[in-house]
């Protein structure tokens, strides 16, 4: 007899090269639209499957597990992200959670940089004025932005993707200021030539440019809450491709309409995809639906990476990307 293949759901579209090999190793139920699953589907894909493959947009919580059947034995999350699952409860019913690390650090460094770039040099007024052609010539002092050489920039959080983004800020003649949980090793810091604060308040009140690139955790909800944000100089600029909730988002939007903070670029939202109506208005601020990590290449390699730890947990080893509330 052929030997039984792992049930897998999938709740979202996923690169086709992914769902064909997903395809050719397992059991696999795909998504026929790109439609986030109904409440109503995720239960009977937690109830009936071996393995289910969410993403972001998919909230695993206490409730759903609850009514996850005793096939349901590994949760391997398509995204680096786990703030959407309850990994505790989940290893409490025995399930195992994944997710794929490190894939998509380089891109969404690049969208850090190009953010900074946006808000700095005003990118996408200057694209509004050619759209509507009111472009009336070249002026002195038409457009004039600032430049970004010789900046300092503060990372707030300085792992893979913090890391990286120091690198191309270097490369842009920034001066790189962080502040992390932990101290980066001295040789790491030589190398990216960052300058450590200890106090996250004196290091904001100091730079000229703020990236996020933290995690969303209960201890970073809000850490740029209204009185951090208000260390900030009236110049400086904020820029967050990490999780939108680690910014009070109505604080930020008073402030920015108030002129005490000069412009912000964000990929993320503290709502999900209901990025505060009040932004939109401000001719400062650049806004992205979330498109950081948003490349075929690293679509590609997160779908690899979650093949690989389904697959290796049906090998019977532990999954490589395995994940464990101590970590979060």
């Amino acid at each position: 007899m052929p030997e039984q293949r792992l049930s897998v759901v999938v709740t979202r579209r996923l690169p086709e090269a992914v769902e064909t090999r997903m395809s050719e190793l397992f059991d696999v139920a795909l998504r026929p639209d790109d439609r986030p699953m109904e409440r109503d589907a995720l239960i009977a894909a937690v109830r009936n499957a071996d393995v289910l493959v969410p993403t972001i947009t998919d909230q695993i919580d206490a409730g759903l597990l609850a009514q996850a059947g005793e096939r349901l034995k590994l949760i391997a999350n398509f995204g680096a992200g786990v703030d959407n699952i309850d990994v505790q409860t989940a290893r409490q019913r025995g399930i195992l959670v994944s997710n794929t690390p490190g894939v998509l650090t380089d891109d969404t460094a690049d969208m850090t940089m190009a953010l900074i770039l946006a808000v700095r040099r005003r990118i996408p007024e200057g694209l509004s004025i050619m759209q509507r052609g009111d472009w009336e010539g070249w002026s002195p002092t038409g457009m004039l932005g600032r430049r970004v050489g010789g900046q300092r920039l503060g990372v707030l959080g300085m792992g893979r993707i913090g890391q990286a983004v120091a690198r191309r800020a270097a490369a842009f003649g920034m001066q790189v200021h962080y502040h992390n949980r932990r101290r980066l090793r001295p040789e790491t810091e030589a190398e990216l030539q960052a300058t450590y604060w200890e106090s996250l308040d004196q290091m904001v009140a100091r730079v000229d440019i703020l990236s996020i690139n933290c995690p969303h955790t209960p201890s970073t909800f809000h850490l740029m809450n209204a009185r951090r944000l208000k260390l900030m100089k009236p110049d400086a600029v904020i820029v967050n491709t990490s999780r939108g909730e680690v910014i009070d988002e109505n604080a930020l939007t008073r402030m920015l309409r108030a002129g005490e903070i000069a412009g912000a670029g964000l990929d993320v939202f503290e709502h999900g995809a209901e990025a505060n109506p009040r932004l939109r208005e401000l001719p400062n601020v650049v806004l992205l639906p979330h498109m950081g990590s948003a490349t075929l290449e690293g679509r590609i390699e997160m779908g690899e990476k979650v093949i690989i730890n389904i697959k290796t947990f049906d090998d019977g080893h532990r999954p490589p990307d395995l994940v464990v509330p101590a970590m979060l």
